[in-house]
């Protein structure tokens, strides 16, 4: 069975709108990293349309630096599965996931594969309260916002997690992978 893993950027204050985050070569490198031990990528409707205006290739020369590129490459390329049910089509190497939500995410971690990564802020809320998230990253940076969206604002249950890797980045960021107990 493939895990699914999640990862976020996040402020200290615990804001979690990427408009808030300064990007960087590292972390850009670490999303690489950890895209290295996946095979496919969940989205949300939300999460996808916006990954795909900022990373579907080609992009106009000189649209951002050059050390982005190769996570443009990445992401680009990956296998890409989309929760919505209000999007008739997609396409970026991406498949429309239909029907009840544990069942479908069930049946995509049944299938033979490095992993799955989720990202975003709704679509790992209702994976959460549903317990098919089997490793959390949460990548702290140290900045303030004072505003924003949080993560999992309205869970209905704790979500009790146990450390299990931490990496300090030069910026002064954080990542801190955990696993439920």
């Amino acid at each position: 069975m493939r895990p699914l893993r999640y990862s976020i950027n996040v402020t200290l204050d615990g804001c979690c709108d990427h408009r808030a985050l300064v990007p960087n070569a590292d972390m850009h490198r670490h999303a690489i990293e950890m895209f290295d031990r996946v095979d496919a990528l969940l989205f949300g409707r939300v999460t996808y349309q916006m990954m795909e205006d900022a990373w579907r290739s080609p992009a106009p020369p000189g649209t951002r630096p050059e050390w982005m590129e190769p996570f443009a490459r990445t992401i680009d390329a990956m296998k890409k599965y989309v929760v919505s049910s209000t999007l008739e089509r997609v396409d970026w190497n991406a498949e429309l996931v239909r029907g009840d939500l544990a069942s479908a995410v069930q049946q995509l971690k049944r299938e033979q594969g490095a992993g799955l990564y989720v990202g975003g802020v709704t679509l790992p809320m209702a994976l959460a309260e549903l317990g098919l998230i089997d490793e959390y990253e949460f990548v702290v940076h140290p900045r303030l916002v004072g505003h924003g969206r949080t993560l999992f604002a309205g869970l209905s249950t704790y979500v009790d997690l146990k450390l299990v890797g931490r990496r300090e980045f030069g910026s002064g960021a954080v990542a801190m992978r955990y696993e439920p107990t």
